[in-house]
């Protein structure tokens, strides 16, 4: 089967000869998070996965600022906050020593460590409560598609039909592959060893050997979990082959060559390898074939943005797509989902390079290492820096005006309270401080709430589902338009 390159005509309401409206490739932290976004709005999901069960490693991973403020706008973070640890912000940036910056305007300023196969079951849970269909032990073989649809070929050799399809398939993404969307970059130069396991050194000796090591090697530390457990991280020997995880023996010869002792490491909990490719989807979009996730994008780990860069695709996609799908969404809506997300994986990618570049160990990037610490010490500088890491910087282009356009909203308070608390059903929000304006024509679409109280410094604002500003004002006709050109023509 082939992707059958071509332009695709605007969806309708038609949903017959269609066993899904959308089929999600793959069930990580990005296909899990896009089929509850769908799921909000009605639309019909299959999510498939390959891997029968969640890996057996239990690594930590970490959401960044804007992405617990998206898991808060979903009503999810309090199930999140009960299997993960708060972190303070400070360090971000190739893990230079700054504390977090002062005055950041959010009310989620920390990260939140969780370990990954619990993320990815909560939210596979979610989308299932919400109606989506998670088929494990499958998937994508092959697709072919036209001006109706998709037919999907799964690995057992079902063929399944679907409006939409989305590789959420990560690096080695299938459906990217099949569709012939190129992914240009740089392929892996260093690679990482990363693993939890016990330690018999004694701690006192491991914490002075790091801080000896560290002075010249970032890519190293051992990181005390408690009980003898530590995280251990050190440079590979050379680049090896990703699909077969290291040993314990690798750990151990690769320590004994940084750090002159492999420490007594014994009983691995897990073990992998990184590396620092970094490549950038040429297209997220060919017909009705889209890509999210690692399947657009690829980077080096520092920083810890990846898997949140996923999340916040699905969140800008979720409500677009299903807004193509029940035939609402104006001409060009989806379009705006590769022209804003695809700048910002630029930049992610960006300032991914930039902070390998400070790991390295010559003499050169080590003194751009100590000029930008010391740069570091001017809060604009940190908050800039911390800003890209966290994505709580991201301004889309939704038109010129003043600088909160495009922006995220922090979550103000209202008469019904925080803010996110009222964007759980994904939809639109009209918060306005005049009580003058409505949006009776788009009710099904969008939410109202005149609140004079609401902690904004302007008459009103229109939010996006992903909490995203699209205007400000306070004339009624003006309000009418970005109304229609974000969600389609009134009703009545």
């Amino acid at each position: 089967m082939n992707s059958g390159q071509f332009t695709a005509n605007p969806a309708s309401n038609d949903t017959a000869g269609h066993d899904f409206d959308v089929i999600i490739a793959g069930c990580g932290p990005t296909g899990a998070t896009l089929a509850a976004e769908l799921r909000l709005h009605g639309v019909r999901v299959l999510v498939v996965e390959k891997d029968t069960e969640p890996v057996s490693f239990v690594r930590v991973v970490a959401l960044h600022t804007r992405s617990i403020e998206l898991m808060a706008m979903r009503g999810l973070l309090d199930r999140l906050l009960g299997h993960g640890r708060r972190r303070p912000l400070g360090g971000l940036f190739a893990a230079i020593p700054a504390p977090a910056p002062t005055g950041l305007d959010s009310a989620y300023a920390y990260l939140l460590g969780i370990p990954q196969p619990v993320l990815v079951r909560l939210l596979e849970e979610h989308a299932v409560e919400l109606g989506a269909r998670v088929r494990h032990r499958g998937e994508v073989a092959g697709f072919e598609q036209d001006d109706q649809g998709v037919t999907v070929e799964l690995a057992d050799g079902e063929r399944l039909r679907a409006r939409w399809l989305v590789g959420c398939d990560g690096g080695r993404s299938t459906v990217r592959k099949l569709l012939g969307v190129g992914f240009p970059g740089e392929p892996s130069r260093n690679e990482t060893l990363m693993g939890e396991m016990e330690v018999g050194a004694p701690p006192e000796e491991i914490a002075a050997r790091v801080s000896r090591v560290r002075a010249t090697q970032q890519r190293f530390w051992l990181r005390p979990f408690g009980a003898g457990v530590y995280s251990v991280v050190v440079p590979a020997a050379g680049v090896g082959d990703r699909a077969k995880p290291p040993t314990l023996d690798d750990f151990r010869q690769q320590l004994r060559a940084v750090a002159g002792t492999d420490f007594g490491v014994h009983s691995p909990r897990w073990l992998s390898r990184f590396g620092d490719a970094t490549r950038l989807a040429e297209r997220y979009r060919v017909g009705r074939v889209l890509l999210a996730g690692d399947a657009a994008h690829i980077h080096p780990p520092t920083g810890g943005q990846g898997l949140n860069l996923g999340v916040q695709d699905a969140f800008n996609l979720g409500w677009k797509l299903a807004a193509q799908i029940r035939g609402r969404a104006p001409q060009t809506l989806l379009d705006t989902y590769e022209a804003e997300r695809r700048p910002v994986a630029a930049d992610v990618l960006d300032n991914t390079r930039a902070q390998m570049e400070l790991h390295a160990t010559e003499p050169g990037p080590r003194a751009v290492r100590r000029l930008l610490t010391e740069l570091m010490d001017i809060d604009e500088v940190n908050r800039r820096l911390t800003e890209k890491i966290t994505a709580t910087g991201v301004r889309y282009d939704v038109g010129e005006g003043i600088d909160l356009l495009g922006r995220r909203l922090p979550d103000v308070e209202t008469a019904q309270g925080h803010l996110y608390g009222l964007l759980h059903r994904g939809r639109g929000l009209l918060l306005d401080r005049t009580g003058l304006l409505t949006a009776d024509g788009w009710s099904d679409r969008v939410d109202h709430l005149a609140d004079p109280t609401a902690g904004l410094d302007v008459p009103c604002v229109l939010l996006r589902p992903d909490g995203h500003v699209a205007w400000t004002g306070d004339e009624q006709q003006d309000l009418d338009r970005h109304l229609s050109r974000w969600f389609g023509g009134p009703t009545g």
